[in-house]
């Protein structure tokens, strides 16, 4: 890794990592020393997230494939990644029509995979985690930070999950969950839980029996037990919303910064403001785009939204419609950056 990679490396840690970790820690202590949040205050992270980190971090996609080679978008970039949105989401957002219970599943289980798919590449491009080495591992760790935000929240909150689900399907007409409704009784959030608990366990083994340094390891277990407490006591409308903004989108938008060369640049001279500006530009038009989809999607679904949890619902299945292609092309970042690999993960083209 040259100099200014490795500079370029530091200042997305300071802007990307840390400002997750310090909101993820405070918000934790707040809950655990007995904070309550009415409903309501609880959706301000999700519905910011519109706008701010969340909806956005996806909106520069059509960038990202020639970018992470290195070269200039082209015309023919744009309509290959608008073919697959257009394609793929519509695809996806059909089956919601169709059979609502199963877009819901889809969703949390497509989730589950990519928001681990980010943790990898976070831990090997940006913490420098060296003992992650192999691509089953990596798979392993995936699997495993991937159920932190997807059940945990299930397990410690199974009536506001429960909530969330039927808000998500109703807006389709769909009057009960049917046989997903297992899964919020005790024996099935205990399974969950031995599920979850089992990938944690033998995620962090393993890399304590591989690790060279300790202190990689050390940094892998406490950000795995940040979020665990975390899930396991801020409520999941507002946790999942924090994580989403705060987390997940930053540190996915520090990977995007890493492959744009002016970006870069900025970074290299800790103009910090400069390069998310450049983010907020290219992400502006398709995050312009995918609002108005929004309003399409309130035209055509069966039960008009009425309440701000209803809202927030359609805003989610909006966001399922355009996960599905976004790791698409998140994997062909991960394919072109060796995150799947044995091989060191590249951070910049």
């Amino acid at each position: 890794m040259t100099g200014h990679t490795e500079n370029v490396r530091r200042q997305l840690i300071r802007v990307t990592i840390v400002p997750g970790w310090v909101i993820l820690v405070a918000v934790t202590l707040l809950f655990a020393a007995g904070l309550t949040l009415p409903l309501e205050y609880q959706f301000v992270p999700l519905v910011a997230s519109v706008a701010l980190l969340g909806l956005p971090h996806g909106a520069v996609d059509h960038l990202a494939p020639t970018r992470v080679r290195g070269r200039t978008a082209t015309g023919r970039s744009f309509v290959a990644v608008g073919a697959l949105y257009a394609v793929v989401g519509g695809l996806y957002a059909v089956i919601w029509f169709v059979v609502p219970i199963v877009g819901f599943v889809s969703f949390i289980m497509v989730t589950w995979l990519h928001w681990g798919q980010g943790e990898v590449h976070s831990l090997l491009a940006l913490l420098g985690l060296e003992h992650l080495g192999t691509p089953s591992q990596r798979a392993l760790t995936g699997l495993a930070r991937g159920t932190l935000p997807m059940l945990v929240p299930l397990v410690a909150f199974p009536d506001q999950y429960q909530l969330i689900a039927k808000t998500l399907v109703g807006l389709f007409a769909a009057s009960t969950l049917g046989p997903i409704d297992i899964v919020f009784s005790p024996t099935g959030r205990f399974v969950v839980g031995l599920l979850v608990t089992t990938l944690l366990i033998a995620s962090l083994a393993v890399g304590y029996h591989r690790a060279t340094r300790r202190r990689d390891w050390i940094v892998d277990v406490a950000e795995v037990c940040l979020l665990v407490g975390f899930f396991a006591l801020v409520p999941p409308i507002l946790a999942v919303g924090l994580y989403f903004t705060c987390w997940h989108s930053l540190r996915h938008i520090g990977r995007l910064l890493a492959i744009d060369p002016g970006a870069r640049r900025a970074l290299n001279a800790r103009q910090y403001g400069t390069a998310l500006a450049r983010f907020g530009r290219d992400a502006a038009p398709l995050t312009a785009i995918s609002l108005a989809f929004l309003g399409i999607f309130y035209w055509f679904v069966p039960v008009s939204p009425g309440t701000l949890s209803e809202w927030v619902g359609l805003y989610l299945v909006l966001i399922a419609a355009l996960t599905v292609p976004h790791v698409v092309v998140v994997t062909w970042l991960d394919y072109e950056q060796d995150v799947w690999t044995a091989q060191p993960v590249q951070l910049t083209e």
